[in-house]
């Protein structure tokens, strides 16, 4: 099967059954697919594939992998939401001539001094956006680190992964 979405549940399933089951990355399958992108082509490239004697595999995950890749990935998200977010207030305080140089420090040290400074010209729709947003990025920053713990002690409870790191 191509490693796609929902293929590392189905190979369980079907193992299950007693089925040998064999994953490809889908970047090995596409140079086999002859036509339109649809399921027909699809199982003809899976089929040709297979067949070359230098495919490589993927190993089946198992669900404990899955469970902390899941946990990674939303994580990586939410790092990046919370990148985004800052640079949308960093951008929107620069439009007010505000300038917070770089790094969370700075950023979590300036917001409060800018909220409380009567002199720089924001007005009050500014100031409780710049403050809602603060608050967001918080709790961003709160749920990452929620999800960086739980990462650590999968790894430190796991003995493949302290294997290898």
């Amino acid at each position: 099967m191509e490693a796609c979405a929902s293929a590392h549940h189905w190979a369980r399933v079907f193992k299950l059954f007693g089925h040998d089951v064999k994953l490809m990355p889908p970047q090995f399958v596409k140079p086999y697919v002859k036509s339109n992108k649809n399921d027909t082509a699809d199982t003809e490239a899976i089929c040709e594939a297979v067949t070359r004697p230098n495919m490589r595999f993927v190993p089946v995950k198992t669900i404990e992998q899955q469970s902390i890749l899941s946990v990674h990935k939303a994580r990586e998200r939410l790092v990046s939401m919370k990148t985004g977010q800052t640079n949308q207030l960093r951008g929107i305080l620069a439009e007010f001539g505000i300038a917070i140089p770089r790094g969370n420090a700075s950023f979590n040290k300036q917001i409060p001094l800018i909220l409380e400074d009567a002199e720089n010209n924001l007005t009050l729709s500014v100031r409780v956006l710049v403050a809602h947003l603060k608050e967001l990025i918080d709790d961003f920053s709160i749920r990452i680190s929620a999800l960086t713990k739980e990462t650590e002690h999968w790894h430190n409870t796991n003995v493949d992964s302290k294997r290898i790191s």
